[in-house]
């Protein structure tokens, strides 16, 4: 009995997608939930796997045919294709032109005992239509070191995310072909892999060119008596540390990338030692972005980051097409200071995470989208797009740039749901864990400047939704209350709009909801 394979439900805001590519052809054997084709659409890529194990028995699009939701593609047959014993590497549009290229590559790895019997291309994952490349940020393994099924071998670094790739099989790197900071392409082939390699043998696959990488200049640098990673050699020149301060958590000390942008973050490496010898081309090019001194009026060269860049487009680009505006409030934080007082160990002996304030103001953001759909609506073209729900982005700072990981169906969250979701989200995106999809689809954004001190600021609209409230620093002011100065801990607080699509009215009413459920938590409770 055949199966159908359709493409996915598409997102509201999606009316049809394209066939970019069919990963098997017909009569090739699948396992469940094995890649078989992707659907491009106008914002992102979409991967469609197979629902059940079986054989690709027939395709009823073709690539560059255009598809609608959940239409059907083709069909999976049950059994095993002729020929089952294929290897399970992904294949590509032009799988056939390059068969006998790949068979003549398998012949000869089968020649050599280091592996047994199979190689497979190691390639750079399928980058969604909004990223163009990547940069190789590390190599976790190196050539003929032996690695299990799954294992990372390598990390790409987006202008959105940090990938990771695995390793295909259980084996080892045969030879690496896209060395750390050089860019790639989406599906380009960064190794060679061999199935069975490892140990000492795994040196003999690729012979010279192999066993070169791993020790020519190109690769680890020795300075005095520390083994530096490329990507960390580069980043200690363009901060201008000091490398016998630096400590080493890679084999063998090595220092990694993370140990450098650990050493900045602490400020335990001051000044840089100067590595011994003739640097090599990627050392020049960091030497290059190392401080120029000329007096006493020192400037320094360093490329924009992919991320940073992506920010700075972002934002310019809302600031041109939106018809932006501010509207501030302030919101007296006593009621919610002595809530979290009275409860916060409490909250963390039955949640395990702290009571914070963002989980308030999340819950009271989620109510006045509610209320107040115009907000909660985003500009498509022409046309406005109502969301019946509320998925709120949360702006996190890393030393890498701003992310924006986006809390899902915040209205039927509880706050400490909300809580550990943002602790989550931190840790993650600092450790470049989060997934794209993680980042993609809020409905209204919230940053806190409050954390850095700032007292009033003018958050930018995140396109493209038509709405941002911006939180800040609690701070103690004369208040007048029935009357009586007191001192209360007051904070501003800033909601920019687009006013193309809220009028001023309901955005200064969204924003006074905001301040009234905060004033008096127990309205989240009543829903009044």
């Amino acid at each position: 009995m055949a199966t159908d394979i359709k493409a996915p439900t598409f997102p509201e805001s999606v009316a049809e997608g394209s066939v970019a590519a069919w990963h098997k052809k017909p009569g090739d054997s699948v396992e469940r939930d094995e890649l078989i084709v992707e659907i491009e659409t106008d914002k992102v890529v979409l991967e469609v796997v197979a629902p059940e194990a079986g054989t690709l028995s027939e395709v009823l699009v073709e690539e560059g045919d255009t598809v609608e939701s959940e239409q059907v593609l083709g069909r999976i047959g049950e059994g095993k294709a002729e020929g089952g014993d294929k290897p399970a590497a992904k294949n590509d549009a032009k799988a056939e032109k390059k068969d006998d290229a790949k068979a003549e590559k398998q012949d000869d790895a089968e020649a050599k005992p280091a592996a047994s019997g199979k190689t497979h291309e190691v390639k750079a994952p399928t980058f969604p239509e909004s990223i163009q490349e990547g940069t190789v940020a590390s190599w976790n393994k190196q050539v003929g070191e032996a690695v299990k099924r799954d294992e990372v071998l390598a990390e790409i670094e987006t202008d959105k995310v940090v990938l990771e790739v695995v390793a295909p099989a259980d084996g080892a790197l045969a030879e690496i072909k896209a060395e750390e900071g050089s860019q790639v392409t989406s599906e380009q082939v960064l190794a060679t892999f061999s199935e069975g390699a490892g140990g000492g043998a795994g040196p003999e696959v690729g012979e010279g060119k192999a066993a070169a990488s791993a020790d020519d200049g190109a690769s680890d640098e020795t300075v005095g008596d520390k083994i530096l990673a490329p990507a960390a050699r580069k980043l200690v020149a363009e901060h201008d540390l000091d490398v016998n301060a630096i400590e080493g958590t890679g084999k063998g000390g090595r220092i990694l990338k993370e140990d450098v942008q650990r050493a900045v973050k602490e400020g335990s490496a001051r000044k840089s030692a100067k590595p011994s010898g003739k640097p090599s081309g990627g050392a020049q090019a960091a030497a290059a972005a190392a401080p120029a001194v000329e007096g006493e009026r020192p400037e320094k060269r360093v490329p924009m980051s992919r991320l940073r860049q992506t920010i700075a487009k972002r934002l310019v680009q809302a600031q041109q097409t939106a018809a932006m505006l501010t509207t501030y409030n302030e919101v007296d934080m006593g009621a919610v200071m002595d809530l979290r007082a009275q409860y916060k160990d409490t909250f963390l002996k039955a949640h395990d995470v702290k009571l914070g304030f963002m989980g308030f103001f999340v819950k009271a953001a989620s109510e006045a989208l509610k209320r107040f759909p115009d907000v909660n609506a985003s500009i498509d073209g022409t046309d406005i797009v109502y969301h019946g729900y509320q998925d709120i982005g949360v702006a996190v700072s890393t030393d890498r740039g701003l992310v924006v990981p986006v809390l899902r169906d915040t209205d039927s969250m509880k706050i400490a749901d909300v809580e550990k979701g943002i602790v989550d989200f931190g840790k993650r995106a600092r450790d470049g864990k989060l997934g794209i999809d993680e980042m993609q689809g809020g409905t209204f954004t919230i940053t806190n400047g409050g954390i850095f001190g700032s007292l009033m600021s003018t958050p930018i609209l995140n396109p493209p939704q038509t709405a941002i409230l911006g939180m800040h620093k609690i701070q103690e002011r004369p208040m007048a209350v029935n009357g009586k100065v007191e001192i209360r801990p007051m904070m501003y607080l800033a909601v920019s709009y687009d006013h193309r699509m809220i009028d001023g009215k309901d955005a200064v009413q969204f924003l006074v909801t905001i301040k009234e459920l905060l004033e008096d938590p127990a309205r989240l409770l009543l829903d009044i």
